[in-house]
Order: structure tokens, then sequence, then C-alpha cells
């Protein structure tokens, strides 16, 4: 099967799309710039989606539900919104077909034009703020903490299976609160959550910053990220978080009486993560035989593949394996017993090398008869065989170490691929000769970073937090900078 997978060194981006669609993670469709998420691509997002849904709700967030069609109007009353998101809406003009009289099909009806377009929705700011203005009136009404889980749909002319499609799945954090300390508060919260989320499930380390005025979310004040590295040295953007002001408040005339009674503009935050991780998880860590997905957050943590001849071998290991299943559920494993009859031990191997499970037990008669497993690690390739005394046990400390090794890996990695530059030399040569983070100065300018941007299709990912203030002098331009920030290409 992994013959069937382009190399990474041959073509990164072909081995990318390759490993999606062989491994059964995705698929295209005739909806252009649109994915069928399959069935184990939708659980490994669904894994994700259920860690990320209980790490809100212990930080007190409770899910809604609002419209996927917003009025044109309500784009029209923040106006860095509408500009940051004009060039990507779908547009609803009619409710209603009609059979073509010339035989053609059907058609659009021409007499069912509606009075004001509907917007699929981009993001959901405009929507919820509309509905906040009559949720909220007191302060004893915030802080509103409130998510979506849902679909938007933003037009792409290039497109690529999870990393960037028309219409995809996220979650989306809309707040409220009563000063400005508590949205900031909330808004840096919600960033390291997202970051604890890419570290300890993901196995991704992430540097966590602020983006830049013109890399902002339309309609922001601020906007927290944290940014990934893949294997080819280029940055992906994980998880954004977004401090609003009052702005959309303001817009919508979102107000609350204060503990004077008096009437104050409330302040708001923003903060989503897409499908788009599925992607980061595939390029972050998958080698040339398929994917490599960490324990936490795999579909399947293990998977166990009898090797048996005859009914009456089989009817031991069955005994037994269900005996060691049983135990391993308990401690909140998921485990998958592959016992059809419809492929050899062999092609079973090679299916769950490339879907990526971490850990493959396979066990046969003479195993039973020595009290022995064989297991293999998916991230190294490394087998061993191991006693069936304290089996449970021991795969589950085997979890662990997948886990701890694959993110030690990918930090690693990372870690190698920060380099500080200090002229704009060193900067091009690094950038096609290198790739990864180039941490040099900045004079700080839109026009220096649209330069840069067109000449090398490097972008400032962010100013990462707490960045060390120190004299320098721009990569670019020689003018005086405070701070390094970091520049990579990027998905």
């Amino acid at each position: 099967m992994s013959k069937e997978i382009t190399s990474r060194e041959a073509d990164y981006s072909q081995w990318y799309n390759d490993l999606v669609l062989k491994s059964g993670l995705a698929d295209y469709t005739p909806v252009r710039g649109c994915m069928v998420i399959k069935p184990y691509g939708f659980a490994l997002w669904e894994n994700m989606r259920d860690t990320l849904d209980r790490m809100f709700k212990e930080t007190g967030h409770v899910n809604a539900y609002f419209p996927l069609l917003i009025p044109k109007s309500f784009l029209s009353k923040e106006a860095a919104h509408v500009e940051g998101f004009a060039k990507e809406c779908a547009v609803v003009t009619h409710y209603r077909l009609m059979n073509d009289p010339n035989g053609g099909g059907v058609i659009v009806d021409p007499e069912a034009k509606l009075e004001e377009e509907l917007i699929i929705r981009p993001t959901s700011e405009t929507i919820i703020w509309h509905t906040y203005k009559d949720w909220i009136q007191s302060h004893r009404d915030l802080p509103l903490l409130i998510n979506q889980w849902a679909n938007v749909m933003r037009w792409e002319m290039r497109t690529r299976l999870f990393l960037r499609t028309s219409e995809f799945l996220w979650q989306e954090g809309h707040t409220a609160h009563a000063t400005r300390q508590e949205a900031v508060e909330e808004t840096e919260r919600m960033l390291d959550i997202y970051a604890q989320f890419a570290e300890e499930f993901m196995a991704v380390p992430v540097i966590r910053g602020i983006k830049t005025a013109s890399e902002r979310f339309a309609g922001a004040e601020e906007t927290y990220c944290i940014e990934a590295m893949m294997q080819d040295g280029k940055a992906l953007q994980a998880g954004t978080s977004h401090f609003l002001g009052q702005n959309f408040a303001k817009a919508f005339d979102v107000k609350f009486a204060n503990k004077e009674n008096q009437m104050e503009y409330v302040w708001a935050t923003s903060w989503g993560v897409s499908t788009r991780l599925v992607g980061a998880l595939v390029m972050a860590h998958s080698d040339d035989e398929g994917l490599i997905l960490p324990p936490r957050i795999a579909p399947f943590q293990v998977v166990i593949v009898p090797i048996y001849k005859g009914e009456e071998q089989k009817k031991l290991i069955d005994e037994k394996v269900n005996a060691i299943m049983k135990e391993l559920k308990s401690y909140g494993i998921r485990v998958k017993y592959d016992d059809k009859d419809n492929a050899r031990p062999g092609w079973k191997f090679a299916e769950y090398e490339l879907k990526g499970v971490p850990v493959r037990m396979a066990i046969g008669a003479r195993d039973l008869e020595q009290n022995v497993v064989e297991l293999a690690r998916r991230d190294t390739r490394e087998k061993s065989t191991v006693s069936l005394d304290g089996i449970s046990d021991h795969i589950r400390q085997l979890l662990e170490d997948v886990q701890q090794a694959m993110f030690d890996k990918a930090q690693k990695f990372r870690d190698e691929h920060i380099t500080e530059v200090n002229s704009k030399e060193e900067f091009i040569r690094l950038l096609d000769e290198k790739g990864g983070f180039l941490s040099a100065h900045w004079d700080g300018s839109t026009e220096t970073e649209d330069a840069i941007k067109e000449a090398t299709k490097a972008t400032i990912r962010c100013i990462p937090l707490n960045n060390k203030q120190e004299e320098g002098k721009c990569v670019w331009t020689g003018k005086p900078s405070s701070q390094r920030v970091l520049f990579a290409r990027a998905y």
C-alpha cells in the first residue's frame, strides 16, 4: 500500500494528498472546493472535537447553535468585517426551483427572488451579536460564554483537502464581557486551551503569538494565534483567538447596565479551530508508509490481529483476546479486534500501518503456548515480544510513551528550524535552503511586511508572546527595530 504513496522527498504536496485519500480520511466531491470526510477521518475529528468540547465546558462555556444563513445587511454593519470577508461569501438569491418549460431540467424560478440576499456564514459574529442584543441587558447577564460547533463556507480559489476547503467544520466561540480586562483574559485563556490541546493531544508543539495588524481577523482589535511547523518547513496557523473590543457591540448596539446602572457597550471575543487540524496532524507526524497518529486522539489506539490455522486455534485466541480487550476498555483504551477472515495478517499489518494506529498486537496459537504477544509501535516501527502477564498495563504505558515520543520528535524538528537571521541576503537564502521559522527584526511597517511577502512569499507568522525586546535593524530595510518576529512560508 505504501508504494501507492508518493514519497515526501519526491513531492511533499502529492505525498499529503495521497496519504489523505489512501488512508481513508477524506475524498473529493463533485462540488468545487468541498470534500467528503470519510468515517475514519470523521472519527479522528470527533475525538478532537470531543476533547476540545470538554475543555471548553470545564472553563464555563456552553454550546448553542445559530443560523447558517445571514442577512446581507448584517455584514454591512461592521466595516472591517465586511471588507475582510466580502470576496469569500457565497450568496443565496432565490428560494425556489422550477422545471424548465423548454425541457432543460431544473432552473431557478425567476419569480422567487429574495427581497434581501442571504449569506452562507463565513463566520457568525454578525448573526450572534444581533441575537446578543436581546440577551444582554444587565451586568448580571455577563459574562456570556457561548460556543458553536458548525460548518462555514468561505469561497476558495485554491483548495487542498482539510487544509483549505470552501466548506469546513469548526467551532467558534463568541463571548461577551463587562470589562476590557475580562475580554482580554478570555482571549488569552482560549489561546492557552488551544495550545494545550495541540501539544498534549495532537503532540504538535506550537508558538503562541500575536498577529500583525495586516494579518488580524476582520473586525478584531487583536488576534492571538498558535503557529505550528510542518515537516516541509512551512508554518501552519493552528488556531486563533480574537479580542474584538467593542466593535461588534457598537455595530449591533449591544449595551448593558453596569453596577452603577449606567449603560455601557459590552466587550467581546471570538475564537476558533477547524478541521484544518486534521491536515496539521497528517503533515506534522506522518511518514512515507502512512499516517502516524498520536494515541490520545487516534480513532483506534490498539488493533489486535490474530494469526491462526483452523477454528480450534481461533477459538482459543478469541477467548484470550476478549479478556484483554475487556481490561483495555476498562482503562478507556480504544481497541479493535480485526478477526475478519477475508484478508491475510500481512495485509492487515500494512493497512493499519497506513492508517496510523499507534500500537498493533499480533497474537497466534504459538504465542498463547509461550504466554507472549508481539507489539509493534507505529511511530518508530519497533517490534517487541512481551509477556501476556500484565499486558494491559504494558500497553497503557506504551501508549503514553508513543504520545510523548511523538511530541519530543516534533519539538526537536521545530526547534532545529527556528533560525535567527540578520541580513536580507541571509533571509532569502535560508528561506530556500532551510525553511522553518526565521527570527528577524522588522521595522513595524505594513509596507515592509507586504514587500517581504511579495518578494519571498514569506509572512510574519506572529510576534511571539512575551517577546524579548532587543534593539536591532530591520532585516529588509535596515530601519530601527525593537524586537524580532517570526517569518515563514505557510499553508
